[in-house]
């Protein structure tokens, strides 16, 4: 099975995590497959070259493509076919796939390669390893891909490297892909028949670009649950709302996790005890209703993590090779369907968390009843405070709301009708990653407010978790004494999010959340 060794990730075309996927594509893991695949990937093979040889029509292999699926082609002519296939499919075009991404769709392309249904030689899936093995990753334009015939465009783009052509990053360091080939010791590869259109064919693009999102996701829902607890205290916000009576008569599993999230994140804290007997009864929606919102999200999450790991294992090449029948069928396993809605529903739900977000961090700004200074700042009107940090927010949270339309409802036919419904499921995958980077930075604007206002209820202590999370916090931003731009606080704040370093600080205060 698909399991990390150490450092390394074994491929076995059945069993592959997101997490396998994310440790080869971000930290550079080495990946190898298993001898069993390799049985496999060789059986297929044979299968490929049996029926070729006996003059069998074959979709891609004896027939052009798409609309073209009728013409017949000669055996003289099969190489060319497949080479013609990937140059002309090469058709992307804005700005290049950051490379991490490329490299997880790489990963993914493995292990569909390696569950022996798609009839390329050995040497092919070798090619790929050593590419990601050797620091060599394809120049793969962003857009061009509609999502069926999966991803093909960018998936030519990813070929172009395997036969030399086009440009690729040897490292970081952008050239000829020809060049980055010879720079670590390997040659560009001829391909023979079905070989063009197993590489091409497929939803690992947006897959990989899916996979990553989804885990960077997981780390955001858990950071929202640590600052909204935060924003809490700091606001003299009640707990109540946390009561396990109330929340388990309405058993959604994420709603659970959060209230009890929260109860951890805010035990012992002297800041709750304060105010017990304030006369205040019900705070605004977006303290009372986290574990309902926040929730929610975990909920959608823990959907598409299934949606995705279903695809990291699928074979969505066409036609599909079964050796011990002897047989070639053709299917639709290439359409992007399960992973275009699957990325619609997590930027929707991840574009609520922001939204909640940006609503606490406007009550705290604005939260002079309460004891808290108008925009946190320790000088109320020669200074501004954190005013502004609203509005970045609040202008994060507006761009989300047209990131979050759902491209899976769009369809354009392609290949003269042949190809007469797609799913845009790359565009989708697209359009969450930047609906995460929104995210992302709103809940860091809330973090720099919740980390003021957590200082202006000082000598009394925070609960356990959220006195780990300011801690870590005012590790990397200083407090508000006088104004300064908030916004390189705010990157810092973001990487703090974005490295995971905030939710361990608190998971090693009060367990997992």
């Amino acid at each position: 099975m698909a399991t990390s060794l150490g450092s390394e990730v074994i491929i076995d075309g059945e069993h592959l995590r997101l997490e396998d996927v994310e440790a080869v594509a971000v930290r550079n893991s080495a990946v190898r497959v298993a001898d069993q695949a390799w049985s496999a990937v060789e059986a297929a093979r044979r299968t490929v070259e049996r029926q070729f040889e006996r003059g069998a029509v074959i979709y891609g292999v004896t027939t052009g493509f798409g609309r073209l699926a009728n013409v017949a082609v000669p055996a003289s002519q099969a190489g060319a076919l497949q080479l013609n296939l990937v140059r002309s499919h090469a058709a992307g075009t804005g700005a290049p796939l950051p490379i991490p991404q490329v490299r997880a769709a790489q990963v993914l392309r493995v292990s569909t390669l390696a569950a022996g249904h798609s009839g390329v030689r050995r040497e092919v899936v070798q090619l790929v390893l050593d590419l990601l093995n050797r620091g060599v990753t394809p120049l793969v334009p962003s857009q061009g891909s509609v999502g069926a015939s999966g991803d093909l465009a960018p998936l030519a783009h990813m070929t172009l490297t395997l036969l030399g052509e086009g440009d690729a990053y040897a490292g970081e360091q952008r050239m000829p892909a020809r060049e980055a080939l010879r720079r670590v010791g390997l040659e560009p590869i001829q391909l023979h028949p079905k070989e063009g259109l197993s590489l091409v064919n497929g939803t690992e693009v947006m897959t990989g670009i899916a996979a990553l999102a989804q885990l960077r996701a997981e780390r955001l829902i858990a950071a929202a649950d640590v600052i909204g607890a935060m924003s809490l205290e700091g606001f003299l916000g009640t707990d109540k709302v946390f009561d396990d009576r109330i929340n388990r008569l309405r058993p959604h599993p994420g709603q659970a996790h959060v209230a009890e999230n929260l109860r951890k994140l805010l035990a012992g804290s002297e800041i709750m005890q304060s105010h017990r007997d304030c006369g205040r009864v019900q705070d605004p929606y977006s303290f009372r209703c986290i574990p309902v919102v926040h929730g929610a999200v975990r909920d959608a999450a823990a959907y598409t993590r299934r949606v995705f790991e279903i695809e990291a294992i699928s074979v969505t090449d066409n036609p599909l090779v079964f050796p011990e029948d002897d047989a070639f069928l053709t299917g639709g396993n290439f359409h992007g369907q399960p992973v275009a809605l699957a990325c619609d529903v997590l930027k929707t739900a991840l574009a609520e968390l922001a939204s909640i977000s940006e609503r606490r961090l406007y009550l705290l700004l604005n939260a002079q009843d309460r004891g808290l200074p108008l925009f946190l700042a320790p000088q109320s009107g020669v200074q501004s405070g954190l005013m502004l940090t609203q509005y970045t927010a609040a202008a994060l949270v507006s761009e989300n709301k047209g990131l979050a339309w759902p491209n899976s409802v769009d369809s354009i036919p392609t290949s003269a009708g042949q190809e007469d419904h797609v799913s845009m499921g790359t565009t989708a995958a697209r359009n969450l990653e930047r609906v995460l980077d929104n995210v992302e930075g709103a809940l860091c604007c809330e973090l720099l407010g919740a980390l003021a206002a957590a200082d202006c209820r000082r000598p009394l202590r925070a609960g356990v978790g959220t006195r780990a999370a300011y801690a870590a916090g005012r590790a990397v931003v200083p407090p508000l004494v006088e104004d300064r731009p908030p916004s390189p606080d705010i990157e810092a704040l973001r990487e703090l999010l974005r490295s995971g370093d905030l939710v361990q600080a608190v998971e090693a205060a009060v367990g997992r959340v």
